[in-house]
């Protein structure tokens, strides 16, 4: 027979068990939500500079450029300097094919060499945020470059969410949003996906016999899509079908931006590595 002080217990023991299991359920809850935030993110409110490198495997000169690059390929949590290495196709026909070039990298490159004006195209290239960095090498030149573009304010919201699949292969879901006062200006939206830690044994041209050593290697490109009503939204399921596919999940991520069309300011750039 339970006497009242046993009765009071086991009421006591009832009650703290409930309440280990919300606290579990709640703390649960928390993790799944934590996890879910590795796998998104958002622009911040300052502008984030887009480096883009425009390189090939063909080019001797590139090198220390693709190293110079790679300094930042896990840039994300800096929130200042997101960098892609584009490789042309225009030194394909010169003993070494370059098997990460796209003709639609050296359209872009002539692109944002005309709306500045320019006419020549070379490699290595380097452009912040739409713009031409001739003197990126030197230190001092490229880290005030940086500093003017993110002292401005975001004219522009990126929100990107990545979810894995098989090896190779997870759905992108970015949003795209204008904060800019200028409401006639042409916008558009872009998603690159890129891969880092890229090795090429190459066997001809001018780095034949070298082994190059690659971050933040654009594998696949999507856009332009326009902004309507400082609107727009990309989603892809995106799948990488070689051999470097089988590459660890960590090593791929995903670059999103909004530019101006007519006049190639990148008004504002997320990124986003991919989950585990």
């Amino acid at each position: 027979m339970q006497t009242a002080r046993t009765r009071r217990d086991n009421r006591y023991v009832t009650r703290a068990i409930a309440l280990a299991v919300a606290l579990t359920t709640l703390f649960a809850s928390g993790l799944a939500s934590a996890a879910g935030a590795v796998c998104a993110s958002h622009s911040p409110s300052h502008r984030v500079a887009l480096v883009e490198l425009y390189s090939s495997e063909g080019c001797n000169s590139c090198p220390p450029a693709d190293n110079w690059l790679s300094q930042w390929k896990n840039s994300g949590a800096s929130q200042s300097i997101v960098p892609l290495a584009l490789h042309v196709d225009y030194w394909n026909s010169l003993g070494w094919t370059d098997r990460f070039s796209q003709h639609r990298f050296t359209e872009r490159q002539q692109t944002l060499t005309d709306l500045a004006g320019g006419h020549t195209i070379y490699t290595p290239e380097i452009f912040v945020s739409g713009r031409e960095l001739r003197s990126w090498s030197q230190r001092d030149s490229f880290q005030s470059r940086i500093g003017q573009v993110v002292a401005e304010p975001a004219q522009a919201n990126v929100a990107l969410e990545l979810k894995p699949q098989a090896k190779g292969a997870f759905n992108v879901d970015a949003q795209f949003t204008s904060k800019s006062t200028d409401t006639t200006a042409p916008l558009i939206a872009y998603v690159a996906v890129y891969q880092n830690a890229l090795n090429s044994q190459v066997r001809a041209g001018e780095n034949s016999g070298a082994t190059l050593h690659h971050e933040r290697v654009v594998r696949q490109w999507i856009g332009p899509v326009p902004l309507v009503a400082g609107n727009a939204q990309i989603r892809r399921d995106i799948r990488i079908d070689d051999a470097d596919a089988n590459a660890p999940a960590d090593h791929f991520g995903v670059v999103a931006f909004v530019e101006n069309a007519a006049t190639g300011d990148v008004l504002q750039v997320g990124e986003l590595a991919t989950c585990n």
